[in-house]
């Protein structure tokens, strides 16, 4: 008897690569009467990069051409990085896995072989990071970079950037944890929505039970309460807007990260709760600091 064929689409790039394969192995472990085929392809995303994402179109770039190879049949399920996905998705197309979570903090990446941060730039193109960016090193510039983790490095390397903030989850993904100078805390400096998280999108009314086994809890409690804060907001890539759920015993903290459009307001706050109740605590959190940022004195 055949064994029941699942083509796995992903990014071409060497760190979607890895992480596709992650998942893959999961499921090959727990499912051999499975045949799984990996499918890449070059993104929107992936080809412009001479401007930064919010004046191309937002994080959809990264997904646009996955979302029609599951369309069109040529895929079966997409594996992505959440922190990459759009907040809004198409009721076709849904997010049907969250994976356990990797170190989900943003780092401080030096050049190769400096022991201090030399003057010049620090790379990043994220809005989020920025505005947190300013706190940390006032004074400093913050320069966009764009390109895979490979080539931002390169560039760092060459000598066009002081420093790079990149996601920990990546670097320790491709094998280069060793260039992590310093982890911010989550208060510090708050993640990306989803960042550390791998999501498996797919197709509406299929089997996809075989998911089970790379589908983690606390990853889907965290993942939908930050998705929750940063949709109330109405925030996408181009927002200076963090959330970062953890779950410590049977209670969920969120810390979410609120900048108004003139990046004058930069507030944060917390709230708990059980994560069962995840999404309500984004959109709780979410609605406290827009009228904290409203009323002020209030």
């Amino acid at each position: 008897m055949a064994k029941r064929l699942i083509r796995v689409g992903s990014r071409e790039s060497r760190l979607a690569v890895i992480q596709a394969r992650l998942v893959m192995d999961a499921i090959a472990a727990a499912h051999p009467e499975l045949e799984l085929e990996l499918v890449t392809m070059k993104t929107t995303g992936d080809k412009i990069l001479d401007r930064t994402l919010d004046k191309v179109g937002g994080k959809g770039l990264f997904v646009r051409e996955l979302d029609r190879a599951l369309r069109d049949g040529i895929i079966d399920i997409s594996v992505h990085s959440l922190k990459d996905v759009p907040m809004e998705l198409p009721e076709e197309l849904p997010l049907l896995a969250f994976c356990r979570r990797e170190t989900p903090q943003d780092v401080l990446v030096l050049p190769r072989g400096a022991g201090s941060m030399p003057d010049g730039p620090i790379g990043s193109s994220s809005p989020r990071r920025r505005v947190q960016l300013k706190s940390l090193f006032p004074g400093r510039e913050v320069k966009s970079v764009r390109g895979n983790v490979l080539t931002r490095l390169e560039k760092l390397d060459n000598g066009e950037y002081a420093a790079l903030v990149l996601a920990s989850a990546g670097l320790r993904r491709l094998g280069l944890e060793g260039r992590i100078s310093r982890e911010f805390s989550s208060h510090e400096m708050i993640p990306a929505a989803g960042q550390g998280i791998l999501a498996i999108q797919g197709r509406a009314g299929e089997d996809t039970s075989f998911l089970d086994c790379v589908s983690d809890a606390g990853s889907t409690a965290a993942a939908l309460a930050e998705r929750a804060f940063v949709r109330e907001l109405d925030g996408g890539c181009s927002s200076p807007i963090a959330a970062y759920a953890r779950i410590q015993g049977d209670t969920l903290c969120l810390r979410g990260l609120y900048c108004s459009e003139d990046e004058n307001t930069v507030l944060t706050g917390e709230v708990l709760g059980v994560p069962c109740q995840a999404q309500q605590l984004g959109i709780q959190l979410a609605r406290q600091l827009r009228q904290k940022a409203l009323c002020p004195l209030g």
